[in-house]
């Protein structure tokens, strides 16, 4: 299939965001209840205000309330709650993807020329249901003819993709822990993180714990000694252990959606949608290679080629990191490192909030948390943040951040969409 180069029919701009904060919250709080509290954070964030009746509609991804809620009809249920009725709403389903997706459909409705404003959310209540429960709902984003019936789960999948990048490039048990110790800087400086603590602060409460129980206190020589420690850190499915995986949470996302044109009524500082791109792939079974997902490959080739710039423009990336590898692949398939060589940046720092090109800022889904639905829209909530320099004590330090990129993958790569963003 030959892909065409697009562009957008009219400019589209990110003027508000809000995050609820993610974690693990009684079975009583529901979906919709955390997503009126990321709604009123982005109410606050819209410097000159805005009239929620001048809402067009309202985009939410969502993947399984079905499940874990026993609640369809999702996002007619959240707009009741932050009166928006009656405008069209819409529940996106696409796996891990699925707000990153909404995201991009509001982008090409205010595009199109339909609407003007949208609301575009996402919400996940995971918690409700034990960890067994939890990880057979996730599965049946697997395929139901290979991978489900010969029992893969997706620590399982991502275990096999970090085994055959090892074997491949030389990649180490050490450089996943790299991560691990990087995102969990990052989330140990963001309030809204489900883990807000570093690997530091972790090894400090389980010593005092152990002690407080009157036993033997454990002592590191370092982060790496205490993730190397089976005690603190078990394997889940070699090389993956439990600091390479990222949270089962509850969360909501929101960003306001505007055209271009009437951007500046909302805020002085808008974030322009300058790329956008979109693709699928088979399942595992069918891919020719381990070590790199296609449909991120082609999302991000569409997104550079709309947005006119090249990997090496980016400044700053929120990327899919629901297990430490697949940091590192995205790393790779967005062109920001050759095949191979993401694992040298990491050991080098580059990927710090004071490196060369910053990952995560926010702790990733390792630290921040995984509420899926929610995910992508907060990643993009990140990127507002750090490009308008409101993350407080995680703010990216470097004052040319013009270009960011966000990237979320639904499942194991069977949808992957890319968001490109520019600072004027």
């Amino acid at each position: 299939m030959v892909q065409k180069k697009r562009k957008l029919g009219r400019g589209v701009a990110v003027v508000g965001a809000g995050l609820s904060k993610f974690g693990a919250y009684p079975k009583g709080v529901r979906g919709h209840d955390l997503f009126v509290e990321a709604y009123n954070e982005l109410r606050g964030s819209v410097d000159k205000g805005f009239a929620p009746k001048d809402i067009d509609a309202f985009y939410l991804g969502d993947i399984s309330s079905d499940l874990f809620e026993r609640q369809v009809h999702v996002a007619p249920t959240a707009a009741g709650r932050i009166g928006l009725v009656p405008i069209p709403t819409v529940r996106f389903e696409d796996a891990c993807a699925a707000s990153g997706v909404a995201f991009r459909e509001g982008v090409i409705a205010i595009a199109s020329g339909i609407y003007d404003i949208v609301l575009v959310g996402g919400i996940e209540k995971m918690t409700n249901l034990d960890t067994a429960h939890v990880t057979e709902v996730l599965a049946s984003a697997l395929d139901p003819d290979t991978e489900i019936p010969s029992g893969e789960t997706f620590p399982g999948i991502y275990a096999t993709i970090a085994t055959a990048h090892m074997a491949k490039y030389g990649t180490t048990e050490e450089d996943f822990m790299r991560l691990g110790i990087k995102n969990h800087h990052n989330g140990g400086l963001n309030p809204k993180a489900h883990f807000d603590v570093s690997i530091p602060e972790f090894m400090k409460r389980r010593a005092a714990s152990a002690a407080k129980k009157g036993l033997p206190e454990p002592h590191w020589a370092d982060e790496m000694d205490f993730l190397h420690d089976p005690a603190q850190n078990p394997i889940i499915g070699w090389p993956m252990r439990l600091f390479d995986c990222s949270t089962i949470c509850d969360g909501a996302s929101a960003v306001l959606l505007v055209a271009e044109d009437i951007a500046k009524n909302f805020t002085d500082k808008p974030i322009y949608v300058i790329g956008t791109g979109q693709a699928s792939d088979y399942f595992l079974a069918e891919r020719e290679d381990m070590t790199s997902i296609k449909a991120a490959k082609l999302a991000a080739k569409q997104a550079y080629e709309m947005a006119g710039i090249s990997p090496q423009d980016i400044k700053l990336a929120e990327v899919h990191d629901c297990f430490t590898i697949a940091e590192i692949l995205a790393m790779e398939d967005l062109g920001l490192y050759k095949p191979g060589e993401a694992v040298k940046a990491i050991r080098e720092g580059e990927n710090r909030l004071d490196g060369k090109l910053p990952i995560n800022m926010d702790g990733g889904l390792k630290s921040k948390g995984h509420p899926i639905g929610a995910s992508g829209v907060g990643m993009i909530v990140e990127i507002f943040k750090q490009m308008r320099e409101e993350a407080g004590p995680r703010q990216v330090k470097k004052k040319d951040i013009d270009l960011g990129l966000m990237h979320n993958v639904g499942a194991h790569g069977s949808t992957v969409v890319v968001n490109i963003f520019q600072r004027r």
